[in-house]
């Protein structure tokens, strides 16, 4: 099993990203698959995942900005990032199997793609 972020980036407050999540070793389309981003000053915090069903999720902090999406052929899942503000700046992960709960706590992660938003 092996998840692959790879999108981020330097941007401008109010910039966009798409950020990708390859999977190989499974397929994404029967797993809820999470994009969970990591910060010195919030921790780990959910931003949001897609059931098997396609059904989204989103934290608050994402909700109208950021989109999830899979395409099944390519075994990936995307989040694209709009109106992104400083406060978005963090480690982006994809993970699978995670465990309900305030804290993230998964089974199977990538290594994590920079998000950086600064003027």
């Amino acid at each position: 099993v092996q998840l692959v972020e790879s999108g981020g980036d330097l941007v401008q407050p109010g910039g966009s990203l798409r950020l990708s999540c390859a999977a190989s070793g499974f397929t994404v389309d029967i797993y809820r698959i999470y994009w969970v981003r990591q910060s010195p000053q919030k921790g780990l915090e959910w931003v949001s995942d897609i059931t098997p069903g396609g059904s989204p999720t989103y934290a608050e902090s994402a909700k109208g900005r950021f989109t999830i999406s899979r395409d099944s052929k390519k075994n990936t899942v995307f989040l694209q990032l709009s109106s992104l503000k400083t406060e978005d700046t963090a480690t982006y992960y994809c993970a699978r199997g995670c465990a309900n709960g305030p804290t993230p706590r998964c089974r199977d992660w990538g290594r994590g793609t920079q998000v950086t938003v600064s003027s």
